[in-house]
């Protein structure tokens, strides 16, 4: 070839390599017609019930993002048909699931990015899980999303690429240790305390910041206990608790475990006078509706919202009327939950920020995460809003306590949102129906 003809032929070259490597990254144009996001959920394996719970919310997110048949919630992106800001394009997700293993999610996080092209990818529950996949993410400098793994290490890993909205064990843990500060005040006898957590980084996270809490609550720890998750037998740790004699007991578990402690609690006659468990399990609706109204009864947790706050957040008892009948249509009848309500919540604020996103390039929709900031009367969930900083942790998410009383759950604390008074002393399990 001659010169001018080399120069021709390798100019060309360079716009077809252009041309293929365009095809093989997300619509990137000014008015997409479909904006997918890439989800990572435990959909089999012991916190399938979550994932179930959460495919469900967020199928009616899809429906209150794409349609205009709900904009009497009130809330963003309700009132329209689609993300206004790409004319109207539909929001889909892609479901992979993880199976509640760490390297399972790194694996389908780098499917979802490179093979099924979404635009940002959300998940995982699991901290243990979120901690693999979002490095796939931070690696490609790509955004990560999560709504409710509660470890404070996801936030300080000094990623560029990861946000949370929910808030993480540090500010829930520090909640707890508020609620019992002033449950002394009213009169309590609390110098001791138990710690039982499950043995990935959720449960290991907790147990440390529980111990740390307590002691410098001036409280003594009389047993920190770890275990495998998803243990067929948790009855030598229940004698060591029941041994130890605590004041106040911190359980750490998911679903499974929390409803198999709480059996062997029974089965040993273990009569903490406080039980304050650290969400997940002990808030998910299989808990209760497993174990029945009398063996749940006084059981406490620090969550992200309690179902008696409907009342108070009129959004919020929308949203659950419109997730008992798409649940009920699905097989079953089942309220919101603490996990469920932050994922909604939590994908509903990342289509609000994807709505003011220039382009579908990981590095606009980035930035529209980071100047993200919802008002309080924007969201569904008790907080002061959702602004993240600098480490990507939303700066205003609030934690609430609940308990079991008569099979439901109420708000306790604090005094501003609760709508009934604490139980204490828990009745023993010789004084219950």
């Amino acid at each position: 070839m001659k010169g001018k003809s080399i120069r021709w032929y390798l100019a060309m070259m360079a716009v077809l390599c252009l041309i293929v490597t365009s095809l093989g990254t997300p619509v990137q144009g000014a008015n997409p017609k479909e904006v997918k996001i890439g989800v990572l959920y435990p959909m089999t394996g012991g916190a399938a019930q979550a994932g179930w719970d959460n495919k469900q919310v967020l199928e009616l997110a899809l429906e209150i993002i794409n349609t205009t048949k709900h904009k009497d919630l009130g809330i963003p992106l309700a009132d329209t048909e689609g993300l206004p800001n790409f004319g109207g394009a539909k929001v889909s997700i892609v479901i992979s699931d993880h199976q509640g293993k760490p390297d399972v999610g790194l694996g389908e996080a780098e499917r979802l990015i490179t093979q099924e092209k979404v635009a940002v990818l959300f998940g995982a529950y699991h901290s243990s899980v979120t901690l693999t996949s979002s490095q796939v993410a931070e690696r490609k400098r790509f955004p990560y999303y999560n709504a409710e793994s509660s470890s404070p290490k996801l936030t300080k890993r000094g990623f560029k690429w990861f946000f949370r909205t929910s808030p993480h064990d540090e500010t829930f843990s520090a909640a707890m240790f508020d609620c019992l500060k002033d449950m002394e005040k009213a009169g309590a006898k609390i110098k001791t305390v138990a710690i039982l957590h499950e043995d990935t980084l959720y449960g290991k996270d907790s147990g440390r910041i529980e111990k740390g809490l307590a002691k410098k609550a001036g409280y003594k720890v009389k047993a920190l206990i770890p275990y495998r998750r998803s243990a067929t037998t948790l009855t030598s740790e229940v004698q060591r608790l029941k041994a130890a004699n605590p004041d106040v007991f911190f359980p750490t578990s998911y679903a499974i475990d929390a409803i198999l402690l709480t059996k062997t609690m029974k089965e040993l006659d273990f009569n903490p006078p406080i039980v304050m468990a650290q969400n997940s399990g002990h808030i998910d609706s299989s808990f209760a509706e497993t174990l029945g109204a009398s063996m749940v009864e006084g059981i406490s947790s620090r969550n992200a919202f309690s179902p008696d706050l409907m009342e108070k957040i009129p959004a919020l008892k929308k949203v659950n009327v419109l997730f008992r009948e798409r649940t009920k249509k699905a097989g079953k009848e089942r309220d919101l939950s603490g996990a469920s309500v932050r994922c909604f919540q939590g994908f509903m604020a990342l289509a609000e920020a994807l709505s003011r996103a220039k382009s579908l390039k990981p590095e606009d929709i980035r930035q529209a995460i980071i100047e993200t900031d919802l008002k309080p009367e924007q969201l569904v969930v008790p907080w002061r809003g959702i602004k993240f900083g600098p480490d990507g942790q939303n700066m205003y998410g609030d934690a609430v306590v609940v308990q079991y009383q008569g099979g439901k759950m109420y708000t306790v604390w604090p005094s501003q949102f609760a709508t009934r008074k604490i139980i204490y002393p828990i009745p023993k399990w010789s004084e219950r129906m």
